[in-house]
């Protein structure tokens, strides 16, 4: 005899489904603390992942902040070059995404955790904290120079470390994508502040 398979999978409690139901507010227990790695079978030494993780974390944190000062440039930009800088920096802005990305999964991929809460990423950066307001334009260009100035700094240092520890694949990336995006990105960024006039009389 078949039996009736939607009332046996079912259970109602007051008129409504429970089985369907999502299971709100769950906490538990951290399963992997920050600064902590999974071992992983990449062939690299656990020495040498930690400290690529702490130092694509570092360089990911001011990836973060860099990439929300574009997005707050594009938006608050004014002047008569608003036109070419408001895309620019959403230009610039989208790039950093991707960087964002790449960092984050190259932890992962060293078993490390990713830095990625806005309040963890705010107490790691180096990048000074802007106003809350508008700025006028060569302070905005000003502030995303020295951002840049600092990550380019940083990513150099994590190369130099990243290849005496034999870790490649964090050395491809922070060369081929990160530094080369943000020296791209100075050179374009910068030739707006060039003191150069519109007009010679």
């Amino acid at each position: 005899m078949p039996t009736n398979r939607s009332s046996s999978r079912t259970t109602k409690h007051n008129g409504h489904a429970t089985e369907a139901q999502p299971l709100l507010h769950q906490r538990g227990p951290e399963i992997q603390p920050y600064g902590t790695l999974r071992e992983l079978p990449i062939a690299l030494d656990a020495s040498a992942r930690k400290e690529s993780c702490e130092l694509l974390n570092q360089v990911l944190a001011d990836t973060m902040i860099l990439y929300n000062l574009y997005k707050k440039h594009h938006w608050l930009v004014a002047g008569h070059t608003f036109y070419q800088l408001h895309l620019l920096f959403d230009k610039h802005a989208d790039e950093q995404l991707e960087l964002i990305d790449l960092l984050a999964e190259r932890v992962q991929s060293l078993g490390g955790i990713a830095i990625s809460d806005p309040r963890h990423v705010a107490e790691v950066t180096k990048i000074e904290r802007p106003p809350n307001g508008a700025e006028e334009v060569p302070v905005m260009i000003s502030r995303l120079l020295e951002a840049h100035e600092i990550i380019i700094g940083e990513v150099r240092h994590a190369i130099d470390k990243t290849e005496k520890n034999g870790d490649w694949g964090s050395n491809d990336v922070l060369m081929s994508d990160v530094l080369r995006t943000n020296e791209l990105q100075v050179w374009f960024v910068a030739e707006h502040v060039v003191p150069t006039p519109l007009v010679r009389t």
